[in-house]
């Protein structure tokens, strides 16, 4: 499903991605292992935040920070961490997914979250 079903022109800028689920499996030794696998795919029109505030950051070592525009069927959470096909590039959620929504009366039913760029790890 497109973010923006109305328009050639902004489904353009959609890009592929999908939610990557968490596991803890045990590692047979009395603890345990995480496992992430891919889960439901989505369409999300990506943005880069560039402004100078963000560039001093990334300068400093902080992450990229992006805002991430997505259908307002996906309801993505706090720390949900979502994966780029086309890259494999991960981007953990760091917004609540139900905060930034068209109005109801929109054409376009879509929201925003905000993200940073994030490694998966294991433990």
């Amino acid at each position: 499903m497109s973010v923006f079903p109305q328009s050639p022109l902004l489904t353009a800028v959609n890009e592929k991605f999908c939610i990557m689920e968490k596991t803890r499996v045990s590692d047979g030794a009395g603890g345990s292992t995480v496992i992430w696998k891919e889960g439901l795919e989505i369409d999300v029109a990506p943005s880069l935040d560039n402004s100078g505030e963000a560039r001093i950051g990334e300068v400093q070592g902080l992450t990229s920070v992006y805002t991430f525009m997505i259908s307002s069927a996906i309801n993505l959470e706090y720390h949900d961490v979502i994966k780029r096909k086309k890259d494999g590039k991960t981007f953990r959620i760091t917004s609540d997914g139900k905060e930034l929504e068209t109005p109801s009366i929109s054409a376009m039913s879509m929201r925003s979250v905000s993200a940073e760029a994030w490694e998966l790890t294991r433990s």
